[in-house]
């Protein structure tokens, strides 16, 4: 019979699959945050583009208006827009992670669009 090594074996696995479970959770956390980040940039393009439509008179209404509902929407919100003195358009939108990553606050990512100048 042995000393008292007896067991060791079962505690092993059990800090192995401690280990890895905590590995993945992490890998799910920091996923969820990128996928944020990048809905936060498509939103905040897609929003600046449909309040430059506005300004530029190919479609009605308020441009910071058009933005908000269309980063609603999306399920974000718009934080910012502000429609600059050459008709450009600067938006912000958030978009919160989902899961544990949701804990560190909204992906923000912000987005510009206007006519082109020639040059």
């Amino acid at each position: 019979m042995r000393g008292g090594d007896g067991g060791s074996g079962s505690v092993l696995a059990v800090g192995v699959c401690a280990a890895t479970l905590s590995a993945l959770l992490l890998a799910l956390a920091l996923t969820s945050a990128v996928v944020a980040r990048h809905r936060a940039e498509a939103v905040a393009d897609l929003a600046a583009l449909a309040a430059a439509d506005v300004v530029v008179g190919r479609a009605a209404g308020q441009p910071c208006a058009r933005a908000a509902a269309l980063a609603r929407g999306q399920g974000a919100d718009l934080l910012a827009c502000a429609v600059a003195a050459d008709g450009s358009v600067v938006v912000t939108a958030a978009v919160r992670p989902a899961g544990l990553a949701g804990r560190l606050g909204p992906a923000r990512a912000s987005a510009r669009a206007g006519q082109a100048t020639e040059g």
